[in-house]
């Protein structure tokens, strides 16, 4: 579970960031500052996180592809 939590960290972590830059840039529109805040965090995000995407997909696959228990 640790690699997804700290994936999605990262990503909302990155969002806040652009978020406050933009702003501090001069983009006031709310619904703007936020597209395109989540539109460079999404970019910078499949740059910048790809080892922690990596590691939170294959402990998705590794739970997926894992055998259930049988009922007894």
């Amino acid at each position: 579970m640790r690699p997804v939590l700290v994936y999605t960290a990262s990503r909302i972590g990155l969002f806040a960031v652009t978020l406050g830059v933009l702003y501090l840039l001069g983009l006031q529109n709310p619904i703007a500052l936020i597209l395109v805040s989540f539109l460079i965090s999404g970019i910078a995000s499949y740059v910048l996180l790809s080892k922690q995407r990596d590691a939170m997909s294959a402990r998705i696959s590794d739970k997926i592809d894992r055998p259930k228990p049988e009922d007894g």
